[in-house]
């Protein structure tokens, strides 16, 4: 099943303490953007990535891309001021069938499950990349615990996240009518009544968002070229 993805790629690296763009910070020597980029390079089921930018980043981006002899990347748009808008602007130059929407800092997404993505994305009209929880989850209020969480129906939702364009863009257009800023795109098409499956992943489909992720992404890489 083909699809395109949409990745946001606009963030300016506050939480990892970075002075630019933490999608060009390097892991063995290649921007992480790079790696994340290569995944859907290497897919045959890929037909095109669109990134979601910051202007100021264009060029660099550009640069980047013609370096590392990619070719998938089709279109650049600006983003929005929220990652929410940034996606739709992104989505509004999509002409695929099946759309992914995929964190520009998660380098370590498993082909295979995108491909399960896919095709659930077909059948149930969206698809969620997921793992179960493994800590145990206390509800607090006040500084004091007020619930234990029955934790076996719970699970932490990772990208990409997959679902036939018509579907999505529906769920993004009342989210602009009604002002609602859901926290990922399954919670827009959860709002409109839309079936969203879930897709089990891995633990090292970790999302790169402080110093610390990134020595836990090299270990990762390590890993992988083992």
């Amino acid at each position: 099943m083909n699809y395109e993805v949409v990745i946001p790629a606009a963030g300016r690296g506050k939480r990892m303490g970075a002075d630019r763009n933490k999608l060009l910070l390097e892991l063995s020597g290649v921007p992480i953007i790079i790696h994340t980029l290569r995944v859907f390079e290497q897919d045959p089921s890929c037909s095109g990535a669109i990134l979601v930018i910051h202007p100021d980043d264009r060029e660099t981006l550009e640069q980047l891309i013609k370096q590392h002899s990619l070719t998938k990347v089709t279109q650049m748009v600006p983003g929005g001021e929220e990652r929410q808008h940034s996606v739709y602007e992104g989505l509004k130059v999509s002409a695929a069938e099946i759309v992914m929407v995929h964190d520009g800092a998660r380098p370590f997404i498993k082909r295979s499950v995108i491909h399960q993505l896919a095709e659930a994305a077909e059948a149930e009209g969206g698809a969620i990349a997921a793992v179960p929880v493994k800590d145990t989850i206390k509800k607090v209020q006040n500084g004091l615990v007020t619930e234990t969480v029955e934790r076996s129906s719970l699970w932490s939702v990772q990208t990409p996240q997959a679902f036939q364009l018509d579907l999505l863009m529906k769920a993004h257009k009342e989210a602009v009518r009604t002002g609602y800023l859901g926290t990922d795109e399954a919670s827009l098409v959860e709002k409109t009544g839309g079936k969203v499956a879930v897709i089990e992943s891995d633990y090292d489909n970790i999302k790169l968002t402080t110093k610390e992720d990134l020595v836990f992404a090299e270990a990762i890489l390590a890993k992988s070229d083992q």
